[in-house]
């Protein structure tokens, strides 16, 4: 069986290994820390401090273990190899709804840097995958939880 690949750009993945060095360096540290400091309260039974430190200490772990794997089968995808015009991981694209003047505009990137208040869909979003492979001109349908709607591509460009 062959593993998940993670699409993404290559900042998105120094940004992944900045946040992995980070949490070994930083976080787990800290947390090793909290952890002897509240085993010497004693008994371990009915200790709040430990339980806490050992739960965060879970959550790093997993966190570690989640970036190491988006690291390990990570694609790196060159938005430059794709046309100027068509939409791609890598690519800002503006849209604009049929029939109306409002413009939306979105990054698409690899599911790890998703970043829905930033403007920053994920490729494997129902919009992403929608405008993937589109240029601008194209009309596109858009499949959502609260019905279909059309939009125009108005511009793609480089993502910064």
């Amino acid at each position: 069986m062959s593993e998940k690949t993670y699409p993404m750009t290559l900042a998105e993945k120094e940004k992944l290994e900045q946040e992995l060095e980070d949490l070994k360096l930083v976080r787990r540290p800290e947390v090793i820390e909290r952890i002897k400091i509240a085993r010497s309260y004693g008994d371990l039974s009915e200790n709040s401090e430990y339980e806490a430190a050992k739960d965060e200490q879970a959550f790093v772990e997993g966190q570690i273990s989640s970036i190491e794997t988006k690291i390990r089968y990570a694609e790196i995808v060159d938005s430059d190899a794709v046309a100027k015009n068509e939409v791609a991981i890598g690519k800002t694209v503006v849209v604009r709804e049929v029939g109306t003047t409002d413009e939306d505009t979105y990054s698409i990137v690899g599911a790890a840097g998703a970043d829905v208040f930033a403007g920053k869909i994920s490729n494997e979003s129902p919009i992403a995958q929608a405008l993937i492979g589109k240029k601008t001109g194209d009309k596109v349908t858009i499949e959502s939880p609260a019905g279909s709607y059309e939009v125009e591509i108005i511009k793609v460009r480089k993502s910064k």
